[in-house]
Order: structure tokens, then C-alpha cells, then sequence
């Protein structure tokens, strides 16, 4: 625990003291940071720290955008979402989902207005079918025909 300021000394005095007597001892010998510059932003920069920690944290920038234009990004990444997607019933699903989303968006008007209007759900599925490669049809199984089971007498007399 670090000693109380003596009273009447300034504290800026004090804290003077305090880091020669840390650097006196050792303390600031061997940080992980010792000889490199401090990566400072512009001055002018007011929010040189949220940009920092953007970067440092690796956070995606679309999550800062307005929801109108996040959906907006969205439709027009439609293609390449939908492509991945394996079944009719998860597109029609996520189609659906996007456009609830989207019309929620325009009844909503506290955000900036970005016209994106709802998606052609039959429009996205028949696109989506024919980049489908296609499947051809399983041939029937023919198993071959099973042995009648014995009855029980014929099984203990055999």
C-alpha cells in the first residue's frame, strides 16, 4: 500500500517523489513496453479511443452502423448467404426472418431513412434452385428378399 501525502506538501511534489524513489528501486526496469513509443492518435481526434479500441478488440465495424443501413448491407449480401444454405424450408425461413426485419425498419422512423424495401421471397428461391446443383434421382433399393423366419418349432427341432 503506497504512503499517505504528507500534509502541506504538494501533489505534485509528492508523486515526484514517488516515481523517483520507483525508479530508484527498480520497479520500472524490464515492462513489457520499455523503449517503444506510445501509439498516440491525432490530438484533434475526439474519439481517438473508441477507434483504438475498434481496432484493438477486433470489433466489425458494421455493428456501429444504423439498423437501416446494417439491412441494407444485408439484401444486398442476400446471394451469398442464401448460396449456403441447404434447404428450401431454412431460405424461405431466413427470407421471411429479413423481411419482418425490414418492415419493422420502415414502420420505424427514429433512424436515419435508408429506402430498402422488403425482398422478392419467390424471386431468391427460384435463383437459389437453379444455382443448386442437381441431384439425380437415388435408384430404388432392391434388398434382397429376407429368409422367412422359422417358427419356433421348426427352430427347435432343426
Amino acid at each position: 500500500m503506497t504512503e499517505r501525502k504528507p500534509p502541506g506538501m504538494k501533489t505534485q511534489d509528492w508523486v515526484e517523489a514517488q516515481l523517483k524513489r520507483a525508479q530508484q528501486t527498480g520497479e520500472f526496469d524490464n515492462l513489457a513496453l520499455a523503449g517503444k513509443p506510445l501509439e498516440l492518435a491525432d490530438g484533434h481526434d475526439p474519439d481517438w479511443w473508441v477507434k483504438d479500441f475498434i481496432r484493438r478488440e477486433n470489433i466489425e465495424t458494421d455493428a456501429l452502423l444504423p439498423s437501416a443501413v446494417q439491412l441494407r448491407k444485408e439484401k444486398q449480401q442476400l446471394h451469398e448467404k442464401v448460396r449456403g444454405m441447404r434447404r428450401e424450408s431454412e431460405v424461405r425461413e431466413y427470407l421471411a426472418d429479413l423481411n419482418n426485419r425490414i418492415r419493422l425498419a420502415i414502420r420505424d422512423t427514429t433512424g436515419p431513412v435508408v429506402p430498402t424495401g422488403p425482398v422478392n421471397e419467390d424471386a431468391v428461391i427460384a435463383q437459389w434452385r437453379m444455382e443448386r446443383p442437381t441431384r439425380e434421382p437415388a435408384a430404388p433399393r432392391t434388398s434382397p428378399p429376407k429368409p422367412q423366419k422359422k417358427s419356433l418349432w421348426q427352430r427347435l427341432f432343426s
